[in-house]
């Protein structure tokens, strides 16, 4: 049987598309616990993770990444379920697998922030990182991922650190910045620091997460500008703006703060999130996903307005033959809805 191309191939030839956002989806399908966000699913109601990899694969998303963020040694023992460590990285890694095979995508594994690194304490806080990314990245490669994203990363010191582990596996990586800040939290800026990582060895950097399309594309085009490696870029779907650049502190008037989970109003239209694959795009952005918040309609839209037909595509709206507002709406309900264009 053939070897399917791998990620680097894949880039080379066009953008590749990228889904995330499953920690938001499945909390919002009363799946997955809002604050912790550990991803006990995988274990516990594995066809709900399995729909979901299903629903971004027939969107049109090209990766099926792996259902281990907040997966880790730390995050598992703030729900006494650190004995299932091993067992739900590895279910993880064989869902994504799963479902990948139903479309020729392919398969990432998936490390993230610990909380635990301190650029302050550098030395003891990087042994207990890199025994998280170790573990982790040994059991994604053992099931046969094709390569490993390192995000949502807020110091660059952890990002080498996680860069370093992949590299000991020898799988490519793809090491995207996340801030809630207009810097990383040891000082760097963006563009610095996807400079560093690339010279460290990366062959994706980018930003994934926080930042919205309107305040992370900018992010994007400076960066793209600096580096010669693969660009990556997963916003999430939320209208940040230069006052609120990170959806962490979006908050509507007499709201304390909307992050996490009252952040509907902020919402971006699936319109939104095409526009903003284009714009990526065109600012040569090389593997354009989503991020927190992110659902198939988004991503069906993305694939849509890269010039692409997805199996969902059979779906997609057909306005036209809406009884109320498409093409041939008949006399009486003209009539009938005369009533509220009057009302306009």
């Amino acid at each position: 049987m053939p070897t399917q191309p791998g990620l680097l191939d894949r880039l080379s030839r066009r953008v590749v598309l990228g889904a995330e956002g499953y920690v938001f989806e499945l909390e919002r399908r009363g799946y997955i616990k809002a604050g912790p966000f550990v991803p006990e699913v995988v274990l516990d109601y594995p066809a709900a993770l399995r729909e979901l990899h299903r629903e971004f694969l027939r969107a049109g998303a090209e990766v099926m990444v792996a259902l281990t963020y907040y997966g880790d040694r730390e995050k598992l023992k703030t729900i006494g379920r650190e004995g299932d460590l091993e067992a739900l990285n590895r279910q993880a890694v064989r869902l994504a697998k799963e479902i990948a095979a139903e479309g020729e995508a392919l398969v990432a594994g998936n490390i993230c922030n610990t909380w635990v690194y301190d650029h302050n304490d550098k030395q003891a806080t990087s042994k207990k990182v890199r025994q998280i990314y170790t573990e982790q990245v040994g059991w994604a490669v053992d099931e046969g991922v094709d390569f490993i994203i390192a995000e949502t990363l807020d110091y660059l010191g952890e990002g080498l650190l996680a860069l370093e582990v992949i590299q000991e596996f020898g799988l490519p990586a793809m090491v995207p910045f996340g801030s809630a800040h207009d810097r990383l939290r040891d000082g760097y800026s963006f563009v610095e620091a996807c400079k560093i990582m690339e010279q460290e060895g990366a062959q994706v950097v980018g930003l994934n997460c926080s930042r919205g399309p309107a305040t992370m594309l900018p992010l994007l085009q400076d960066i793209r500008q600096a580096v010669s490696c693969y660009v990556a870029a997963q916003p999430v779907p939320y209208r940040t703006t230069p006052e609120q650049f990170a959806f962490q502190a979006l908050k509507e008037p007499g709201h304390e703060r909307s992050f996490p989970i009252a952040l509907e109003p902020f919402l971006c239209t699936r319109f939104e999130m095409a526009d903003f694959a284009l714009q990526a795009c065109q600012a040569g952005v090389n593997y354009i996903g989503i991020c927190c918040g992110g659902a198939p309609h988004h991503v069906r839209a993305m694939a849509e307005a890269l010039g692409r037909t997805t199996p969902a595509s059979r779906y997609s709206p057909a306005l036209d033959l809406h009884p109320m507002i498409g093409a041939h709406v008949k006399q009486k309900d003209q009539q009938f809805l005369g009533f509220w264009k009057d009302k306009e």
